[in-house]
């Protein structure tokens, strides 16, 4: 049976459950929470229903809605073999820190105002519900303005949340995020204004139809590096660090959700409808991406802070994904998205650990840390799961992802020049470095004699501990069954005029 409106309701129902959150809020403090778990759920079901249906039928899900009748313009939402599993995903991961959030905003208000402040749970959840409904837009959008529109909605609430609830200089750091991700913006938000003027309509689909256009060159250098920007590569990643170590942790696996969320972006505008005018970037994208992933391994490898240490790392791992997509491949494309699919849920699941430690210890600094396995094993597993995802190592989701998006990018190495045969030898040498800076810290923090300081440590509550758990499990579930992800992304990037396709 057909559910009506079914990708509407994954934007509507947020948008509900956000304008209730905050006159109950005052009334049940934290717990009100719950509400915003309840609805993400539910936005969660319908997506997993939206996808059981895509992969039985292979038909993509459409709906569309007059916006402003009077000069044509629509909106509307897709739900197809790009988009589904990203939003999917995504909204997983959202729900199941809405959960986390709970306990761990009872501790940072605590730390700010001596004592629990039940009026700021409801500021805190209005916000948390902005960025589900921002997000889900940007994966489903139909139209170049409506996903403009959404990717300022998720600049706004990330914005407010850490000037709000972040640590050290909050104001300086939320106004840094802001100027370096609106000049993205802005960018991006030029290279749509070239495609109205030269196509004469806003849709996605219009992009294509200017691609001999001289002016193509220009809306892909925009739109690309208006991203860039926001995706903080290499000589555009200045703000990241700050922006990412000193936020709320319990918003932290979004922000490094929007941080990758570039790459789903450029898939669907440059690769798929301007293919002929993407690919004179691809090779110098697959160099930034190494160059960034050297860089910012570097800078992770420096850190005693657990917090920045994977705020770089957020840099590094972002760009594994760009690496693939620049190899103009169908696996390489198909592993890139994958993996920022998979980067998700693990950098959901460290970060959330390194907000487990904030507020279980008292510190974020490492050297003050070690054996903590022993007074907090099931943060440990935790910790441990979401560094075998980053470092692709089997069964979870990490290794699928990377396997699939190497193969495509030596496929390119072996056929195409010879620089394309150096960028994916360094490229391979770049993740050596991932294995490094995860794991040195599991063995700096959970093993090792434990220190008297740490001597009353106590494990995290279940409302912090089984969020995480969920995610390694699925995680897990795609690493034994990957079709369960490549059997969307493969039809689609195959379609493409891209190597292989």
């Amino acid at each position: 049976m057909a559910i009506p409106y079914l990708l509407l309701q994954t934007i509507v129902v947020p948008l509900i459950a956000a304008a209730v959150t905050y006159p109950l809020g005052r009334r049940l403090g934290r717990r009100v929470g719950w509400v915003s778990f309840a609805a993400l759920l539910y936005t969660s079901v319908l997506l997993l229903l939206a996808g059981i249906e895509i992969f039985n039928t292979g038909a993509p899900i459409r709906e569309e809605y007059a916006w402003a009748a009077i000069i044509g313009l629509k909106f509307g939402f897709l739900a197809d073999n790009l988009s589904l599993p990203v939003a999917l995903v995504m909204n997983a991961v959202v729900a199941a820190t809405s959960v986390y959030s709970m306990p761990y905003m009872k501790h940072r208000l605590e730390a700010m105002f001596g004592k629990e402040r039940s009026d700021q749970y409801p500021l805190y959840f209005v916000n948390y519900l902005l960025f589900a409904v921002g997000l889900a837009g940007v994966a489903l959008s139909t139209n170049l303005i409506e996903l403009y529109v959404f990717v300022e909605l998720v600049l706004i609430p990330s914005y407010l949340l850490i000037g709000l609830f972040g640590y050290v200089d909050k104001e300086r750091i939320a106004l840094m995020y802001f100027i370096w991700n609106h000049v993205g913006a802005f960018l991006f938000l030029a290279g749509i204004l070239i495609v109205y003027f030269t196509s004469g309509s806003f849709d996605i689909d219009a992009m294509a139809s200017i691609a001999r256009n001289p002016l193509a060159f220009w809306v892909v250098f925009l739109i690309l590096v208006g991203w860039l920007f926001k995706m903080a590569t290499f000589g555009f990643h200045v703000w990241l660090p700050w922006a990412h170590g000193e936020h709320p942790t319990s918003i932290a696996a979004i922000i490094a959700i929007i941080v990758g969320l570039g790459n789903y972006v450029i898939v669907r505008l440059l690769v798929a409808q301007l293919f002929s005018v993407f690919r004179l970037f691809g090779l110098p994208l697959m160099v930034l991406a190494v160059v960034t992933m050297f860089y910012a391994g570097y800078s992770t490898m420096v850190q005693d802070d657990v917090k920045r240490l994977y705020a770089w790392s957020t840099i590094g791992q972002t760009a594994y994904s760009l690496l693939g997509i620049g190899s103009l491949t169908v696996l390489g494309i198909t592993g890139g998205v994958f993996y920022f699919v998979s980067h998700m849920i693990g950098k959901c699941i460290l970060f959330s650990t390194a907000g487990i430690l904030l507020s279980q210890t008292g510190t974020r600094d490492i050297r003050e840390m070690g054996g903590l396995a022993k007074r907090m094993p099931v943060t440990a597993i935790i910790a441990l799961s979401g560094t075998l995802i980053l470092s692709a190592v089997p069964p979870l989701s990490g290794f699928q992802a990377e396997w699939i998006m190497f193969v495509g990018i030596f496929t390119q190495g072996s056929i195409g020049s010879l620089a394309y045969g150096v960028v994916a030898v360094f490229g391979m040498i770049a993740t050596l470095f991932t294995v490094a800076y995860t794991f040195w810290p599991i063995r700096r923090i959970f093993f090792g004699p434990i220190s008297s300081a740490m001597e009353g440590v106590k494990e995290a509550p279940l409302t912090m501990t089984a969020p995480l758990l969920s995610l390694a499990a699925i995680s897990i579930i795609i690493g034994v069954y990957p079709e369960s992800v490549a059997r969307y992304l493969y039809p689609y990037v195959s379609g493409l005029p891209v190597l292989g396709g």
